[in-house]
């Protein structure tokens, strides 16, 4: 398999991209025409340069001597500008050209999947259970607008036209298109704002996962006919754009109304256009003139924004079931399955598509309660701080009382207030299900919990039942060592035991790979959230309630991304998994659900992992009491390597002055800031994880993916373990899922482009300490896993990576260069060309972050 992958990637990908990229140096372009020529002798140039140890400067110097002599400075950076604007069409190609073979390059034609496990459940007689497992069972993906994905709309338009056509082996519009491409601007002269953040993640709910989700749930209908119950929620959507505060402090209740407004607009357009196409089959009188009425509904719908015409998702189900009935009856079912197919995705989307969670931090929550209490101090004790916690959370839990919302003046305070109102109005515009979570950021403990609840009692719902699910977010190491015991002291409260008993026994925990792995380091965060999902089952186990839990994932295995499949296969009967609930986020989105085949190919990687974990109970998803001793003496290893490159006094500076980190607030990538807070200082707490793991990722260094993983192994062969360690990784889903992702990882690194720094009287030491954990962690990984090169398992990922790295190298260097650039002026140079430069870091960032794929 491996080998026929190989061959396909290198004949429809590698081989392809000659072809076209070729194609793309006879366009009559400026910035194509000199710069195609001669963007083959910059890449040679770099890669031997940094072969032989020369710094960026050096090497770019010598190109210019050697290939394009007599430029003065202001035309070598107009020139190096250019590379920079080529390198980022190149990119879009590689995309096209790997979307456009995907099914091939994955393999997807080769095996039925529903069929296999069908077939598997019948041989070992547990078949009965998979009804019960498509009524219960159900993933939500949570489409996440971090500032990662920064395509313009007329950028993404053609991505989709060239993927065709390349598809299509149409070369002649290829051509076009890669000319258009290259005419097209790719920069923002101004930051999106929060509702333009949402708009694009919108495009691709309307266009990408409504028709892939009604072909997944098809396929699985007719693998195992009318098993899919009309309750069942088997493949939900949720979404932060529009809601999510402390991931964008841009956004405002007037922002989260006209988002909500506008998924249902979405959706009823997606209903819409569904029922025109029935119409053209079900043409059949009496059912005919239903489908018709329909139609003039929704249309009137959309053509009545004040919301006063909208439908009530009652009376569409019974109009489609009055058509079911008449088709049954009257018509010998004929293009019943169209119709059932149809009614399948009304009943999931209802008129919500998304869920739309609101998410604020908790040290903001804590201000606007501190400020409620300011106003209206009689409502709680005054001496409330300093009672138990278990007494705290009982006096939240029970107050009594309204606030008005319009004598507070500030506006965070006021929106953090108000949001708990318009959460109201969406359930009431959309449904419940269109807006139903709170989630608490950095949440400390059941008090922040408790805050919230008490909150949304005041602000909106009075004595009225609440409809709301309260989501704490741990994300420290210590916020995840404690969270068992903070469920714990909720589950005792016998108010919140009601509000559970109100909301089906059922409690949402977020976990946050994110934050967790800045804090924490790779393996310890990982460990750390496995413990606490662990903790938190058997908590709630003890107390009836069914945990649900919701992973905050990045795009790269430092954030949780990576083969995020492989994690959820690895939950053993200690974690509760019946339902999947994971961020999706930046490039990521584009890379994994950018086209309907990746994205029915990869929503169904997903709902296959988690439905086979909770069928058939394999034994490489437990772990023994010594695997969990050795885990536990690796991520210990491993956490105390990385704390101590985080406690150097070089940590920050170095991300500061020697990274890109302080750019991605800089450029017009996304809307929001690059750390939490409006201190000018940079402090690490208040860094955001994208920016952090981001600035490693255009380092090429790879910090939080691997840092301490080669001590912690090194540590445990020095001591006689190495075969322990060989025999963890080869029977554990969830150690091998660990080393496989820091591999994906250290293969993304090259650490020559900053050798230079090594002779750097101030950060040279603290490079060399980098560079030395990269290598022992490649040599260990190497070991443990047997390979002789890293993801030699994973030749599509290899050779993707590869061909990437290869096409960004010049950019990387003029990133490099330009950084130099940067400092020389810092330390007293000649300060003409810094705002050049500047832009030119920035202008960097996007290629190098699309060309990844999943880099921050």
């Amino acid at each position: 398999m491996s080998e026929q992958i190989r061959k396909s990637f290198k004949e429809l990908v590698d081989l392809k991209y000659q072809l076209y990229n070729s194609l793309f140096l006879t366009l009559p372009l400026d910035a194509v025409e000199q710069t195609g020529l001669l963007l083959p002798l910059l890449q040679e140039t770099c890669s031997k340069g940094f072969a032989e140890g020369k710094s960026p400067i050096q090497i770019i110097d010598q190109f210019f001597n050697e290939h394009n002599k007599g430029l003065n400075e202001e035309e070598r950076i107009a020139f190096l500008f250019k590379v920079v604007q080529y390198v980022e069409r190149q990119i879009v190609l590689i995309d096209a050209l790997e979307e456009s073979a995907y099914n091939k390059i994955h393999r997807i034609g080769d095996s039925n999947k529903w069929g296999q496990i069908k077939a598997k459940a019948e041989r070992k007689g547990v078949d009965a259970g998979i009804k019960d497992l498509l009524d219960n069972f159900g993933i939500r993906v949570v489409l996440t607008a971090h500032p990662t994905q920064f395509y313009p709309g007329r950028v993404l338009a053609i991505c989709n036209d060239l993927m065709h056509s390349i598809t299509e082996g149409d070369v002649a519009l290829s051509r076009d298109l890669l000319q258009q491409l290259g005419k097209t601007p790719f920069y923002r002269k101004e930051k999106p704002t929060a509702y333009d953040e949402a708009m694009a993640l919108n495009w691709y709910l309307e266009n990408i996962f409504y028709p892939a989700i009604g072909e997944l749930l098809d396929r699985i209908d007719e693998t195992f006919p009318n098993a899919i119950g009309e309750n069942s929620r088997l493949v939900t959507m949720g979404f932060w754009p529009g809601g999510d505060r402390d991931g964008n402090p841009f956004v405002t209740v007037n922002t989260t109304r006209k988002v909500a407004k506008r998924l249902r607009t979405t959706l009823v357009n997606c209903y819409y256009k569904d029922l025109k196409v029935l119409k053209r089959r079900l043409s059949f009188k009496g059912v005919y003139e239903k489908l018709i009425e329909l139609e003039d509904k929704m249309y009137e719908e959309l053509s009545n924004s004040s919301g006063e015409k909208n439908l009530n998702l009652e009376y569409l189900l019974s109009v489609l079931d009055e058509v079911e009935e008449m088709l049954i009856k009257e018509h010998q079912g004929l293009f019943l399955d169209k119709l059932q197919s149809f009614k399948r995705k009304v009943r999931l989307f209802g008129f919500y598509f998304a869920s739309l969670d609101v998410r604020q931090d908790s040290r903001v929550i804590g201000r606007a309660f501190d400020e409620l209490l300011k106003v209206n101090p009689t409502i709680l004790p005054a001496d409330i701080w300093e009672q138990t916690e278990e007494k705290q959370v009982d006096l939240l839990l029970n107050v009594k009382g309204r606030v008005d919302l319009s004598v507070f003046d500030d506006e965070l305070i006021k929106d953090t207030l108000e949001s708990f109102k318009v959460i109201k109005e969406i359930q009431v515009a959309n449904g419940e299900t269109g807006a139903h979570r709170y989630i608490i950021s950095n949440c400390r403990g059941p008090v922040d919990v408790a805050k919230v609840y008490a909150m949304a009692k005041l602000c909106n719902w009075g004595d009225s039942v609440l409809t709301l699910d309260v989501v704490p977010l741990f994300e420290t190491i210590d916020d995840l060592k404690g969270a068992g015991q903070s469920m714990s002291v909720l589950y005792s409260n016998k108010t919140y035991k009601a509000h559970l008993f109100n909301r089906k026994q059922r409690q949402t925990v977020m976990l946050g790979f994110s934050d967790g792995t800045k804090d924490g380091g790779y393996l310890m965060a990982n460990w750390g959230i496995y413990r606490a999902k662990e903790d938190i089952t058997l908590i709630s186990r003890q107390n009836d309630v069914e945990v649900v839990f919701f992973d905050g994932r990045g795009g790269p295995p430092a954030r949780g991304g990576g083969n995020t499949h492989l994690f959820y296969a690895a939950m053993g009967e200690t974690i509760e998994s019946k339902e999947i609930q994971m961020t999706v986020q930046g490039q990521t989105i584009s890379s994994h659900y950018g086209i309907k085949d990746a994205a029915v190919h990869n929503l169904g990687h997903l709902l296959t992992a988690g439905i086979e974990n909770n069928l058939f109970k394999n034994p490489a998803a437990e772990l023994s009491e010594g695997q969990r001793q050795l885990i536990d003496d690796l991520s210990g290893r491993s956490y105390e390597k990385y704390e101590a490159l985080k406690q150097h006094d070089l940590f920050m500076p170095f991300l500061e002055h020697r990274s890109t980190l302080k750019y991605y607030g800089l450029a017009n990538i996304g809307s929001r800031p690059t750390k939490r807070g409006a201190k000018k200082q940079l402090e690490f707490d208040d860094l955001r994880a994208i920016p952090f793991v981001g600035a490693w990722s255009q380092l090429k260094q790879n910090v939080p993916g691997f840092f301490g993983v080669g001590t912690a192994l090194k540590a445990q062969e020095e001591k006689g373990n190495l075969q322990a360690c060989i025999d963890l990784y080869n029977s554990s889903i969830f150690f091998k899922a660990l080393l496989a992702n820091s591999m994906q990882s250290m293969s993304k690194t090259n650490f020559d482009i900053t050798r230079y720094m090594e002779k750097d009287p101030k950060y040279g030491a603290f490079w060399k300490i980098i560079y030395d954990e990269f290598l022992l962690s490649k040599e260990m990984v190497l070991k443990v896993s047997g390979y002789k090169e890293l993801l030699e398992d994973n030749a599509r990922s290899r050779m993707s990576i590869g061909l990437r790295e290869r096409v960004v190298l010049p950019l990387l260097s003029i990133q490099q260069f330009a950084l130099m650039k940067i400092h020389e002026v810092q330390e007293g140079g000649d300060s003409k060309y810094l705002h050049e430069y500047e832009n030119m870091v920035m202008r960097s960032l996007f290629g190098n972050i699309n060309a990844s794929r999943n880099s921050v």
